[in-house]
């Protein structure tokens, strides 16, 4: 009761203090660092100006930082969500409220999720009380294999989500790919690479082009041939992805999908591909490990759901790990849009799943790295986010145990050292209804 009584003390000191410029030391804690390395017993985290300035054990603390104690406790970087599509929906059903794709409109590759996100929703509030702090946001297709360009952001509560917009284009092959080109993965194929010849032919010397607004590649007086099938502004949008400026995710599924994919860099060696889904991943580990290319899977495909998944097993994150591969954990097409918030559970799945003859799971250090370091290295943001190395944004987790337990909760979250409210409608609706009063019926519903 005193240590919680001491934790309690230095959040409400938090709440009162000016968040950004304070320091901050988490001290006693059981300290994760997050990147594959083992937890550090009765360690401390100092935050300072929105950044780690240290993490670890014997780490002396600045003279005038707010103290929270952590005996007892675990101190992780922030969950950072491989793949997801939060903060475009709140209701699937209601259009109005969900941007994840445009199925009318003419352009695909140029679609930019960032002005979309909208950091009020629920998912957001419900996600970051379960300690997640970052979030990879891609874009869904409709009527092309191009989704568009997918941002990174973060759980905060202000208004300024965007950690880094059009970090990514987001493309689907395999099945997927191949219903959205008109019906054959050839087919998907072909429009990928005419695509890319479009832009490389946008402009002799495109090298000087963005992705923004600005871009001069889509200025009217830039001539292009007649014989063209994609929009002067989808065209321009793939430019960055060309000259591997910008990340290339390819939602691909089957073994042989992944080798076609990772054959794309012969004719266009810049491309920076992450493979996102995977599930027969494990079938190709060596060659996807000695092309370097990082992967975005789910923990737990383990039915043959569709023709593409017939070799999957949950044992294949662990193989394609065991086989030097960076693999991240996301949730492609398993509700991206509100269940970010059971990574930490489908982590803990794969230790278990290592504890069961003749199945590959992972360590407890690499399965908490699935979810915090690796998906932030694939993304090109290691240096930024996904640690608690110095230097990181100041994201942070206290917990009241082991994260990847089902039984643990979450007790403070900061995002760029600015501590978070953990209240969301579950929890408003939770006391509302903790202790009902005989005779009092509901009242409307109430947005605060």
């Amino acid at each position: 009761m005193r240590r919680l009584s001491l934790v309690l003390a230095g959040i409400v000191a938090l709440s009162a203090a000016p968040a950004s410029a304070q320091t901050v030391a988490i001290t006693g804690g059981r300290v994760v660092i997050g990147d594959g390395s083992a937890p550090i017993d009765g360690g401390t985290v100092v935050i300072r100006d929105g950044r780690v300035v240290a993490a670890g054990r014997n780490v002396a603390v600045p003279a005038g930082a707010t103290m929270v104690d952590a005996t007892g406790k675990w101190v992780t970087p922030g969950i950072v969500a491989g793949f997801s599509r939060v903060g475009l929906v709140e209701v699937d059903a209601v259009s109005g409220t969900n941007d994840v794709r445009a199925n009318n409109t003419p352009f695909n590759a140029a679609i930019d999720v960032a002005p979309a996100i909208n950091s009020q929703t629920t998912a957001i509030q419900v996600s970051r009380a379960a300690g997640i702090t970052r979030a990879v946001v891609a874009p869904g297709t409709s009527r092309s294999i191009f989704a568009g360009q997918g941002a990174i952001i973060d759980m905060g509560g202000d208004m300024e989500p965007i950690t880094r917009p059009r970090a990514f284009q987001f493309i689907e092959l395999g099945e997927t790919g191949a219903r959205d080109a008109g019906g054959s993965r050839p087919a998907a194929h072909v429009l990928l690479r005419n695509a890319l010849r479009e832009a490389r032919d946008l402009r002799p010397g495109a090298a000087r082009a963005g992705s923004g607004a600005n871009n001069p590649l889509i200025q009217s007086d830039v001539r292009r041939s007649e014989d063209v099938l994609l929009t002067r502004f989808d065209a321009a949008a793939l430019v960055p992805v060309l000259q591997g400026s910008q990340l290339l995710l390819v939602h691909v599924e089957s073994a042989n999908d992944i080798l076609q994919t990772l054959a794309l860099r012969q004719e266009f060696p810049n491309l920076r591909i992450v493979l996102v889904g995977a599930t027969e991943g494990w079938r190709v580990a060596d060659r996807i490990a000695a092309a370097r290319v990082p992967v975005i899977a789910n923990a737990l495909n383990d039915l043959p759901a569709t023709f593409e998944q017939l070799a999957a097993t949950q044992s294949n994150v662990g193989r394609m790990r065991a086989a030097g591969v960076e693999v991240a954990l996301g949730m492609i097409n398993d509700d991206e849009s509100r269940q970010v918030r059971v990574l930490t559970q489908y982590a803990g799945n794969l230790v278990g799943i290592g504890q069961v003859p003749g199945h590959t799971g992972l360590s407890w250090d690499e399965a908490f790295a699935s979810i915090s370091a690796r998906p932030a290295a694939a993304m090109g943001l290691d240096g930024e986010i996904g640690s608690l190395r110095p230097g990181r944004r100041a994201d942070v987790v206290l917990w009241d145990g082991d994260p990847l337990e089902l039984a643990s909760g979450v007790e403070a979250v900061w995002i760029d050292g600015v501590q978070q409210d953990l209240t969301n409608r579950q929890t408003r609706l939770r006391d509302r209804y903790r202790q009902p009063q005989e005779g009092a019926l509901p009242h409307a519903y109430n947005p605060r």
